[in-house]
């Protein structure tokens, strides 16, 4: 695993959104893995900047993100299709055919899961997945649990899961209870892994799925077990590794 530490959130994302477009430049039809939440927004922002100074092509690129919330329509402005339009897709040049999300609004949810992940397939798997990393140590919506799920499926939300994204609602009652994500089966398939995270409240989470014990509690800690992860944080998220 390499460790990159940075001395604040944009550091963070300017090292995590170089090894982003370093990928795209050593492969333009790459599969890039995207994530949503606070944690990538910057890092967003700048691959955005460089696109529009024409230091970078999305034009052959294809996403497949990581989750959605059951329930919202892409349109939704709290639906991750309308982030992922927000903060990256409407200011690059990346084909809208080529950005999939799994369809939280589909009427069958096991048939749309399983349609997810033969999706991704047939793309040939994930270049580079990039990922967030939530208080309880999921990633996706891949939640603590007592095995560690395989592909895309339905999750019931954790409570501090739902209190976490209830900040981006106008009431925590509005703030959906299950969401569709891709698998850890199919996240550790990806042929990179890069991890961003920041601020103090992440640093004993960040020990834990790092130099913890690989356990299902702890989604996140099976990341130890991949040949090819990045974790880029900044300087509080980090405190606390040895």
């Amino acid at each position: 695993m390499k460790i990159y530490k940075a001395a604040n959130y944009d550091e963070m994302s300017c090292k995590a959104a170089n090894i982003i477009s370093a990928q795209i430049i050593m492969k333009p039809d790459c599969v890039l893995g995207l994530a949503t939440g606070s944690s990538p927004i910057g890092t967003y922002r700048q691959l955005v900047e460089w696109y529009e100074k024409g230091d970078l092509d999305f034009a052959a690129v294809t996403s497949v993100n990581l989750d959605e919330y059951q329930g919202l329509e892409g349109t939704h402005p709290q639906s991750y299709r309308y982030f992922m339009n927000e903060n990256l897709f409407s200011h690059v040049n990346i084909a809208p055919e080529h950005t999939y999300l799994p369809n939280g609004a589909a009427a069958d949810i096991e048939e749309e899961c399983t349609h997810y992940d033969e999706i991704i397939q047939k793309l040939g798997g994930v270049d580079l997945q990039l990922l967030g990393l939530g208080h309880n140590g999921h990633i996706g919506f891949n939640e603590p649990d007592e095995a560690f799920a395989k592909g895309t499926h339905r999750v019931d939300l954790k409570e501090s899961t739902i209190q976490a994204n209830s900040r981006l609602f106008d009431s925590i009652d509005e703030v959906p209870r299950h969401a569709l994500t891709m698998g850890i089966k199919t996240i550790m398939q990806a042929k990179k892994i890069l991890v961003v995270v920041s601020g103090a409240d992440k640093a004993e989470i960040v020990k834990q799925a790092f130099q913890g014990p690989v356990t299902p509690q702890v989604p996140a800690s099976i990341l130890q077990m991949h040949n090819d992860v990045t974790l880029v944080g900044d300087e509080a998220a980090l405190s606390r590794l040895i």
